[in-house]
């Protein structure tokens, strides 16, 4: 058997006597090779029990030593004190312990509300059931709170985790079985995002991909009937299963089979890039479960919903800033020759058009000078960006670098041509070029911020900008609106792609 490594053929001894042309056909009985948890796993998950079990024990403390009214009653002495216990068990049960969740997803979140809710409703039962006084600051107060942080602390250990894993550390040997073309592309989406925690250690594809693989790739490549043998040889955590005809029903339930036993997990990339979890649904048809994928919505009282929000949250930000927004326009107009406020066409929802506002951050001929400068392009799209734009004013550069020339932008959430969230908004001129599946970015409200926001801004190629603004439309729920929000003051402070 040979495994390919850089375009070099290594002769690696089969595993099992005997020629092997796929995986077996019927599974063999494996001894248990399960690997241990890795250290890092079993230390991540130790400090979160611990602070859990301090976060908790403080709450009991303070329920305890702040009820002066009435004296403390046996029954809420026992559950205060208990808590520390109660808990994490509960998280536990929850499973808010799972190795699974840590580092990426909202399930861990989802895991942690969804224990604060399981006790609240079991003491509150339990109270009035049995006629116990537990206290409403109990559990009216300290469960939710305590709910409260152990989410805003799960937030912080991501951020730390997030970090080690951009340095390497706290991550699965992952192998990458398919296509050539499917294995290299989702290989370079972890490169990009080693926040998930996968490292990949090599690629498993089908014959006539191996030397073109090789080629490109830095780490072992096997074929499809060598898997198991080089994820055990590498050591490897994890398989991830890219779409493929080869990787059919009956290849994966084989490759299961052979993975029993050895602790190694499996993942399957379903061939829904853009879709994610919330349109996404095992329904079973007399005994056979079906990946049912729902329509997108793009209309409906979420969105009415989320134009109330957009538009409470302009206002409120439009008043709280006031002050900054008059020192910005100040500045601009002080600064060089011009208006404060730049007014450009834009293209907004179903293909409408729109004045976009904006604090001027270029000189006031700034339009007429696109094309002298148009071989300075940057852009692979049909974006215009130069790195190092002459037209920028001095204050313009701090402006941008900090999005304060954006703020305006907040007037047209308020007038309801913007969202705070959404894609980018696109100009007549690049809307005039768009293919059918571009287009469909015009079937929400172009937004304030967005993925491409807080993904990397300017840094982006065209083609990422189109997928981030394509997943936003397809899977769009408040949550991630109130998700994006958040991430976007990290992005703006790190100014990365800001230019």
């Amino acid at each position: 058997m040979l495994l390919e490594h850089g375009g070099a053929a290594v002769e690696r001894q089969p595993a099992v006597p005997g020629p092997r042309t796929s995986v077996e056909t019927t599974p063999s009985p494996r001894r248990d090779l399960r690997r241990p948890t890795p250290g890092w796993v079993r230390g991540y998950r130790t400090g979160l029990v611990l602070a859990e079990i301090a976060a908790s024990a403080f709450a009991g403390v303070v329920v305890l030593t702040t009820r002066d009214v009435t004296p403390v009653t046996d029954a809420l002495f026992w559950a205060c004190v208990s808590l520390p216990v109660l808990w994490p068990a509960t998280l536990a049960a929850s499973g808010a312990y799972a190795e699974p969740v840590f580092g990426t997803g909202s399930d861990e979140y989802r895991q942690v509300g969804r224990a604060g809710f399981l006790l609240l409703a079991v003491a509150g039962f339990i109270s009035y059931a049995a006629a116990l006084d537990l206290s409403r600051a109990l559990v009216v107060v300290a469960i939710p709170v305590l709910t409260l942080a152990t989410l805003v602390g799960r937030y912080a250990a991501r951020a730390v985790l997030h970090r080690l894993r951009a340095r390497g550390r706290c991550t699965k040997r992952l192998v990458v079985v398919g296509r050539g073309g499917a294995v290299l592309e989702l290989a370079g989406r972890l490169g990009r995002q080693r926040y998930a925690g996968l490292d990949v250690v090599a690629f498993c594809v089908t014959p006539g991909d191996r030397a073109r693989v090789a080629d490109t790739a830095d780490v072992p490549v096997g074929g499809l009937d060598d898997v198991v043998a080089l994820a055990a040889d590498l050591a490897a955590d994890t398989i991830a299963v890219t779409s493929a005809s080869e990787t059919a029903a009956h290849y994966l339930r084989q490759l299961s089979w052979q993975l029993e036993g050895t602790g190694i997990e499996l993942l399957v990339a379903p061939g829904l890039i853009e879709v994610a979890g919330p349109r996404l649904h095992i329904r079973p048809f007399e005994g056979l479960p079906l990946l049912s994928v729902e329509q997108p919505r793009f209309e409906g009282w979420r969105r009415m919903v989320k134009g109330a929000v957009d538009r409470s949250l302009a206002a409120l930000a439009l008043v709280t800033l006031s002050p900054l927004l008059v020192a910005v326009a100040l500045a601009v107009r002080v600064s060089s020759k011009g208006p404060a406020l730049y007014r450009q066409e834009r293209v907004g929802i179903n293909s409408r058009s729109f004045t976009m506002l904006k604090f001027r951050s270029m000189v006031v001929d700034a339009d007429q000078q696109v094309d002298v400068l148009r071989d300075d392009n940057i852009s692979d799209g049909l974006l215009f960006k130069l790195r190092q734009d002459p037209r920028v004013t001095p204050i313009g550069r701090w402006l941008r670098r900090l999005s304060l020339d954006e703020l305006p932008q907040l007037l047209n959430v308020l007038g309801g041509s913007m969202s705070l969230v959404g894609p980018r908004p696109p100009l007549p001129g690049e809307v005039a070029r768009y293919d059918s599946s571009v287009s469909r970015r015009l079937l929400v409200k172009p937004g304030l911020t967005g993925l491409w926001q807080i993904s990397g801004r300017s840094d982006l190629s065209w083609d990422e900008s189109v997928r981030l603004d394509l997943r936003y439309v397809e899977n769009w729920t408040l949550a991630l609106d109130l998700l994006i929000l958040w991430k976007t003051a990290a992005a703006v402070i790190r100014s990365r792609g800001a230019y």
